[in-house]
């Protein structure tokens, strides 16, 4: 059985789009919730669901080896970023080099970086007018956004689209893909790499 750990900081729409699609699979599992923030719906959802939660502060990420060790321990095969605000310390970056993945709200490397995160992407989307936006899924490295790119989906964006409306269309792309991405991922050892 292999083995998810999420990082989510918010309400926690995609972790529950993975929770579901993995909960009676063979092979794969949601272990773990790992959250910075106690008063998230990320939390309530995995309470629900069953699954176990870790709460941290910056200090037990950035400051000791807290998080990493828990990971270590649990013996993590990927760890999923779904909506998780904070960068990963390079400390566990290099310890899961090719086993972290995130979802980006529009088409890295166009309007990725710090700050570009949420209604502040689309309003960027928006603004510049563009006629499609979408998600991408990336491996992380030690900075924001830049990580390789795994896979891509597209949604047009109309004239009379506001942030909101295209923010409904992006995550629908979000939990329609994410959890089959990440099952692909875990299946293919050749493309995440183990080490």
């Amino acid at each position: 059985m292999k083995e998810i750990a999420v990082f989510a900081s918010g309400s926690g729409t995609n972790f529950q789009a993975i929770v579901d699609y993995f909960r009676n699979h063979k092979m794969i599992k949601v272990g773990t919730l790992f959250c910075n923030s106690p008063d998230a719906g990320a939390v309530r959802r995995a309470e629900k669901a069953g699954i176990p939660v870790v709460l941290f502060t910056k200090e037990d990420l950035y400051g000791s080896n807290k998080v990493l060790n828990i990971l270590l321990e649990k013996r993590i095969d990927l760890i999923v970023l779904a909506g998780f605000m904070w960068l990963i310390p390079p400390k566990i970056v290099s310890r899961f080099r090719g086993r972290i993945v995130n979802i980006h709200p529009a088409l890295l490397p166009k309007f990725g970086g710090k700050g570009m995160y949420g209604i502040n992407v689309h309003n960027e989307v928006i603004s510049n007018r563009e006629k499609v936006s979408g998600i991408t899924i990336h491996c992380i490295d030690e900075e924001y956004d830049r990580g390789e790119i795994v896979f891509q989906a597209i949604c047009d964006v109309s004239e009379d689209d506001t942030p909101a409306t295209l923010a409904e269309k992006v995550k629908d792309l979000e939990h329609r893909y994410y959890p089959v991405v990440i099952e692909k991922l875990l299946a293919d050892d050749n493309h995440v790499q183990f080490s």
